[in-house]
């Protein structure tokens, strides 16, 4: 049995040396295609390999193809629009993610984010605090509960809104429920987006929702650019002064917000699971759902269903 990792940006060394440790120990033999500057180098590595391991890197239908063995792929983070489902159903590939493995890491860096949009992006001028502050977490799974979790603990007031998650559960938790989406973005000075990328999501953020913000209200992203409107937000934005956006993805016209100076950030190259820990997390993790799939037959976090 072959196991690939094929990482464009490498795993830390302490995570191959994991994610090595694991696949050998179940008498498996580990390939490693690192760095690579282009496709064909993924083409050629992948033609004889049983499992696949990636970060971010795009295992498209082309991928597949050239990949005649393949009969797993796991995706080594919470998302997974990186991965061509439909091609791997088609071939009967198993494709996976690893959940919760860098929720922690993301949550931190949402409330990271909220710190430093509150004290004006760290230039001269007087700030503010969180504490007291209303936060509306969307979308309430492994990083919203952490989300709000941290914020409780930094005094601040947790809304959230998840039609998937039973509301007696938040509340539980000690979130408060809005009966609708708008309400949760009209009573909130923050917002945290933990949403994915679908057809129901994409560019469902904008105008509509961001301007019923109350006055200085900053929206966070730590999810995916596809589900920001952004010449609605851009335009809104110019409209209302008082309005903060920051994302830890860039725009994809980022010649839309250049203009908001304090109001606008949006780190180089995604963060969220830049985290040494995180990397560890989510590679052993693929490693160990590889091997639980060839051994047990386990598909418990399949996202190709």
């Amino acid at each position: 049995m072959k196991v690939l990792i094929a990482t464009e940006k490498p795993f830390a060394k302490a995570a191959v040396d994991g994610i090595r440790a694991i696949v050998e120990k179940a008498g498996y033999e580990l390939c490693l295609l690192e760095k690579y500057t282009d496709v064909q180098q993924f083409y050629d590595a992948v033609a004889d390999v049983d499992a696949l391991i990636v970060r971010s890197d795009k295992v498209t239908a082309e991928v597949i193809d050239a990949a005649k063995n393949l009969k797993i792929v796991v995706r080594a983070g919470a998302g997974f629009d990186n991965l061509d489902l439909a091609a791997c159903t088609a071939n009967n590939i198993v494709a996976m993610n690893t959940p919760g493995q860098n929720s922690n890491a993301v949550a931190e860096l949402a409330l990271g984010m909220m710190i430093y949009m509150a004290r004006n992006t760290f230039k001269p001028g007087t700030g503010a605090e969180l504490k007291g502050k209303k936060v509306g977490i969307q979308a309430y799974g492994n990083v919203g509960r952490l989300v709000a979790e941290k914020a409780k603990a930094m005094g601040m007031e947790v809304w959230a809104f998840d039609p998937f998650v039973p509301k007696e559960k938040m509340e539980a938790e000690g979130v408060h429920v809005p009966a609708t989406l708008e309400e949760m973005y009209e009573n909130c000075n923050y917002i945290s987006l933990h949403i994915p990328a679908n057809d129901q999501t994409k560019k469902s953020i904008g105008k509509n929702l961001v301007g019923r913000m109350p006055k200085g209200g900053c929206l966070i992203n730590t999810a995916r650019k596809e589900v920001i409107n952004e010449e609605e937000l851009s335009a809104l934005m110019a409209e209302r002064e008082d309005l903060k956006y920051c994302t830890d993805i860039a725009p994809v016209e980022m010649g839309l917000f250049e203009n908001y100076e304090k109001r606008f950030f949006a780190t180089p190259k995604k963060q969220g699971a830049e985290t040494a820990e995180a990397n560890i997390n989510a590679g052993l993790a693929a490693a160990n759902q590889i091997v639980n799939f060839f051994v047990n037959g386990d598909k418990k976090f399949q996202v190709n269903k």
